[in-house]
């Protein structure tokens, strides 16, 4: 069976960054590998960092090295299922999802390590943590809480956005910008969208690199979570939230909630809205580094 790895993968690293590819039944997922200063790669003080809906490994890309340096511990940024350079395929849930991550972990011989996620990724790192805690010693859920809820109409209209750009055929981000204007008014918005625009080889034209009539079908999936009743299961060990106070998304009321499903969980509040990390990315860090997952 062809396996996929990493070439540079038996020698020592010429730098702490490499780009590699992982392996499983489900899917392959496309990760960056993170590691501390002393290039020590220890699977049993790993890190997996799981972005949000319309983004990818690159967003966490910065705040990996700081950790990774900070924490010395290796961090894998991944790009989930129809996101970044990962497999697109029609099936998009956090069920889905939830078995490419325990995959990646189980082909990587990962022992337990601590999953972080935002938003979307949030939801998957609850759901890998709820269905099989054995592989997983904490969770860090950033701004997403574990129960159904409406993502609202923005995200199926930045699809629209992003549809309209494709069908204008633009061949420059400044005309695709000035497109998603119509969608969106904040520019770190609009760049973390176009953010997936690239020129396929041959083409003059730009193209939406996540497969956008499959997100779009899958919205409704993306609001709910598949766990209903916390007295059925637990996630027993440390977990930590983390909400953006100008964000709705974990508002009080769900805080009993949360404790249900995840009785040793802690708080952490920061002043952002919902893209806590890009926002406050130092506060996250201190957060971090006051709470080092162990």
């Amino acid at each position: 069976m062809l396996k996929r790895i990493c070439l540079n993968q038996p020698f020592r690293p010429l730098s702490s960054w490499k780009r590699c590819y992982g392996s499983n039944a489900t899917v392959s997922l496309a990760y960056d590998l993170h590691l501390p200063p002393n290039n020590d790669a220890d699977t049993t003080r790993s890190i997996v960092f799981l972005h949000g809906l319309f983004g990818s490994r690159k967003n966490n890309r910065a705040i990996s090295k700081a950790l990774a340096k900070d924490l010395a511990r290796p961090i894998y940024a991944l790009d989930l299922r129809n996101h970044g350079e990962s497999p697109q395929l029609p099936v998009h849930d956090y069920d889905s999802m939830a078995t490419d991550i325990l995959g990646f972990i189980r082909h990587h011989k990962l022992e337990a390590p601590v999953l972080i996620g935002h938003s979307m990724g949030a939801k998957t790192a609850m759901t890998v943590a709820l269905r099989s805690p054995g592989d997983v010693s904490r969770l860090i859920a950033v701004d997403n809480a574990p129960l159904d809820a409406s993502l609202g109409s923005k995200f199926a209209h930045y699809i629209r956005g992003m549809k309209k750009i494709e069908d204008a055929g633009v061949a420059r981000q400044a005309e695709a910008d000035n497109i998603l204007k119509e969608y969106e008014e904040s520019l770190p918005i609009r760049q973390f969208l176009l953010g997936n625009l690239y020129q396929p080889a041959g083409t003059n034209t730009r193209k939406f690199r996540i497969p956008l009539s499959i997100l779009a079908k899958s919205l409704d999936n993306l609001g709910d979570f598949p766990f209903k009743d916390p007295a059925e299961v637990r996630f027993e060990k440390p977990a930590l939230f983390v909400r953006g106070t100008r964000s709705n998304y974990v508002p009080d009321e769900v805080l009993p909630l949360i404790g249900q499903f995840f009785p040793r969980f802690r708080l952490a509040d920061i002043d952002a809205g919902h893209w806590v990390i890009s926002e406050q990315p130092e506060e996250f860090k201190r957060g971090m580094l006051n709470r080092d997952p162990s």
